[in-house]
């Protein structure tokens, strides 16, 4: 059996890099960059994650003198329920590697933290990879992404408990290039495209605030700027990221995770985009399993929760 000492030099090795954790997986990944700091990672608690939404308008009305006024409260607030979703990254050591092979506190440090930071790394990976997921990855389990809260097929399914064919304020904006544009996105129509989805997502003040591209939309976009137009964005928001500027300073960003669909680009308003999860399963270390019949111990960074929006219609895809 592994030494009781080891376990506890690895937990306390992990729990001191638990905030890493959650700090490495955000840089990894524009979206839940900007809503980290923009305050969006929200604790949630329950049987579900319940997201609160307006749905509707509350009264008004023009009158005149002593007009009756509708006083009727207004139902305008409802609420969508999303799943929890769970994820574990393991860290393993066995009593040969321990005890044998990396002599001394500093040698089985060293090999703690070379399967830490690959713990870490493939974390990180496979959540970017899930926040453009439709959800249905690993039997339903993995997270619910953009491909199911800004959906290519806005009309049809269920997001959050609420079917989208039967409520059109749950729908997002969706925008077919050849479609609905006339012709496959090229460097001469890109900006047009992106105009129709930017106004789309647009309502008074509110408007997209982060556009994340694959690579081919992120380089037709590119190819269609004059050279004086070749701004990177310097918000800090989407810093380390690779970025144009676009409308009021808009960043562009570009998007090199395998998760996201090729000729897509997300137009997106992160005041109503949140990454919810569980207070003590944000990346958090559990307590060590020792092995009942090996020479092992085994220790968990486990995440629960899921994306989750509070306003589809604000949100938008352009695509091929």
């Amino acid at each position: 059996m592994a030494s009781p000492n080891l376990s506890e030099l690895i937990t306390s090795t992990l729990r001191n890099r638990s905030g890493k954790v959650a700090d490495n997986v955000s840089k990894g990944n524009a979206i839940l960059s900007k809503l980290r700091e923009k305050g969006a990672w929200v604790p949630a608690t329950g049987r579900s994650i319940v997201q609160e939404l307006e749905y509707s308008e509350g009264n008004f009305e023009w009158y005149s003198g002593y007009e009756t006024l509708n006083i009727t409260p207004p139902d305008v607030i409802s609420a969508a329920e999303f799943d929890w979703k769970q994820a574990a990254g393991t860290v393993s050591i066995n009593g040969l590697e321990s005890e044998v092979q990396n002599v001394g506190k500093e040698a089985i440090i060293n090999l703690l933290s070379a399967r830490i930071k690959n713990a870490e790394n493939t974390m990180r990976n496979n959540i970017t990879v899930g926040m453009y997921s439709d959800g249905t990855g690993s039997g339903g389990k993995q997270m619910g992404g953009l491909q199911s809260l800004v959906a290519d097929a806005p009309s049809t399914g269920t997001v959050g408990g609420i079917n989208r064919a039967n409520f059109s304020f749950w729908r997002n904006q969706a925008y077919d290039a050849t479609t609905d544009g006339g012709a496959a996105a090229t460097s001469a129509n890109m900006q047009k495209y992106m105009n129709e989805m930017f106004l789309l997502c647009s309502r008074g003040n509110d408007k997209p605030d982060l556009i994340v591209a694959d690579k081919a939309y992120y380089k037709l976009y590119w190819e269609s700027l004059q050279a004086i137009q070749r701004v990177t964005n310097t918000d800090k928001a989407v810093a380390g990221f690779e970025s144009l500027a676009y409308a009021n300073n808009v960043p562009v960003v570009y998007e090199d995770s395998s998760g996201i669909s090729a000729n897509h680009m997300y137009f997106l308003n992160t005041d109503y985009l949140q990454f919810r999860y569980a207070p003590n399963r944000l990346f958090a270390p559990m307590t060590p399993r020792e092995a009942i019949n090996q020479d092992a111990s085994v220790h968990m960074l486990l995440f629960a929760g899921n994306m989750t929006t509070s306003n589809a219609s604000l949100q938008g895809v352009l695509k091929d």
